[in-house]
């Protein structure tokens, strides 16, 4: 489901009056024609024609902090399908749960676009699948590098990322992560897929490259790479590089979904 699918931001229409311009034949932005629709009165037809100007505007300008301002949370997953070749996928790996006490020992970022932009960045993995940057605590982990991979991101993705990925990076490094952030945590609970990404990722038949590890893991490998082995740091960059690129099989997966029951009215 696109952006231009959409007429749940505008003032005075909310699921039903949505539903019922689908149903009416509106179901994108250029078959409103302002006239006569079974429970839209004028004064909403006229914010619908607001809304599709100005939203046509920001789409072409690529302003995705608009539209995350214009739809309500639970609906901001509708921004993924406009966004997904400019996001960015992320997750981070730390020395346990505190931002005070606790370190961050890696941070990897998932581009799904840019393999069609020519060559990768140094310290990158690129293939037809995108490129994959893992940062390390002691290489290349920094406050800056964390802001670049921000800062070339129209939507950031990813799990439980709102309450603790973002928050525990803007506390180590003094950042302030300002990109629209799309945490599939709350769209997975829509659809009823709860108990953490890894039981979702079995429930959704969503493989690993590397071997089946938790949390707990990932701070034992950080020790065991400070005490010298350094195949335990392979395997924690290879755990949180999974975590990462399987964000974009589960996005494209709860999208999907998403969009078969809220826009049954078209093909998906």
């Amino acid at each position: 489901m696109r952006i231009e699918n959409s007429f749940i931001p505008v003032e005075g229409v909310g699921e039903a009056t949505e539903r019922r311009l689908w149903e009416s034949g509106v179901t994108e932005w250029d078959l409103f024609s302002g006239g006569t629709i079974r429970g839209v009165g004028a004064t909403t037809a006229g914010r619908i024609e607001s809304f599709i100007d100005e939203a046509r505007e920001r789409l072409d300008d690529g302003d995705s902090a608009f539209f995350e301002d214009a739809f309500p949370s639970a609906e901001r997953w509708r921004l993924y399908e406009n966004f997904r070749g400019t996001a960015c996928f992320f997750d981070i790996e730390t020395t346990g749960l505190s931002q005070h006490r606790d370190r961050v020992t890696t941070a990897t970022f998932h581009r799904p676009g840019t393999s069609e932009l020519g060559t990768c960045e140094p310290g990158s993995r690129s293939d037809a699948g995108g490129e994959t940057t893992t940062l390390v605590r002691g290489e290349d982990l920094t406050g800056e590098a964390v802001r670049e991979q921000f800062e070339k991101a129209d939507l950031l993705v990813s799990f439980n990322g709102k309450r603790f990925d973002a928050p525990f990076l803007e506390s180590s490094f003094d950042l302030t992560v300002e990109t629209p952030h799309l945490d599939l945590m709350y769209p997975c609970r829509t659809l009823n897929l709860t108990g953490g990404l890894k039981p979702i990722e079995r429930e959704l038949d969503i493989g690993r490259d590397g071997p089946e590890l938790t949390g707990r893991d990932a701070v034992r490998l950080w020790h065991e790479y400070e005490r010298g082995d350094d195949r335990a740091l392979e395997t924690l960059v290879s755990y949180n590089r999974d975590d990462t690129v399987n964000l974009r099989t589960l996005a494209d997966e709860v999208a999907g979904r998403l969009h078969r029951e809220t826009f049954p009215t078209v093909d998906a």
